[in-house]
């Protein structure tokens, strides 16, 4: 669990530069106008998600809107070679998002933050009743990123790194990355990909950990939204119909088209 004070981020802070890539926009309800020093005060007990165009913290956002809380957005684009800016090293140690500021405290990490955010505003929903689901839950939060990210990962660089390589080397280039994507990395993909095909099958509801009691997603649909959404835009040679029809009952969520718009660009908002 990453949490980091304010205060151990600060120093960081002192190196960024002012970051044309990063902005904020207060996306929830505005605090009515006051004096200077009371707006601080007031800003700094906001919840803050620290925002990058088309990563994992949209996750997080979706996560909010479900909850219905207030909170500010603060947007950071990605550089031209695709990576996190700088300015996110003013946030937490690593430079990555997600990462939320909440109350003075730092916390990164995409399982970490949705358990977070429903553990303490929850008020008891997006939580399974049944202990067996429980179990489904908290496996899905830590698989998406602990298995199934790195071989999407994997896919991923395996697309882009031919295409970057120098003209002269890049037939070269191709052809090896696509002899050991194609023997390597594809089977581990779509196995990845029949096997949660497999368990949506057994689902009740639609929802991986069978939803809460009142058919609301938990936090393992939150945190394999990302993966869901990788594998739906075309990460799998075969994507299945189940994989299609979880996505879009995700995106028919009234939340999730709020963060959508809340957040921004972002490639997978779409089938």
């Amino acid at each position: 669990m990453s949490l980091v004070d304010s205060a151990t981020a600060a120093p960081a802070a002192q190196e960024a530069t002012p970051a044309a890539a990063a902005d904020t926009a207060d996306v929830s309800t505005a605090p009515p106008a006051a004096a200077p020093a009371e707006a601080q005060a007031a800003s700094s007990d906001l919840l803050v998600v620290h925002h990058l165009n088309d990563s994992r913290s949209q996750r997080i956002l979706w996560l909010l809107e479900e909850l219905q809380i207030p909170y500010t957005i603060k947007k950071y684009q990605r550089t031209p070679l695709g990576l996190a800016p700088k300015e996110l090293f003013a946030v937490h140690p690593l430079g990555k998002s997600p990462a939320i500021t909440d109350n003075g405290k730092i916390v990164a990490e995409s399982g970490v933050i949705i358990e977070y955010l429903i553990k303490k505003y929850g008020k008891g929903k997006f939580v399974p009743t049944l202990e067996d689901s429980k179990m489904q839950d908290t496996f899905w939060l830590h698989w998406a990123e602990g298995s199934a990210m790195n071989w999407l990962l994997m896919k991923l660089i395996f697309t882009i790194v031919p295409q970057k390589a120098p003209f002269i080397a890049r037939p070269i280039v191709s052809g090896i990355f696509s002899s050991v994507c194609t023997k390597l990395v594809d089977p581990e993909v779509q196995k990845i990909g029949n096997f949660v095909s497999n368990e949506l099958t057994k689902t009740n509801g639609g929802w991986l950990a069978g939803g809460d009691g009142d058919g609301n997603p938990t936090a393992a649909d939150f945190q394999m939204m990302f993966v869901a959404e990788a594998m739906a835009s075309g990460r799998l040679p075969n994507v299945p119909d189940s994989i299609k029809t979880y996505v879009q009952k995700i995106h028919e969520r009234t939340a999730y088209k709020r963060a959508l718009e809340k957040g921004g660009t972002y490639a997978y908002g779409k089938l």
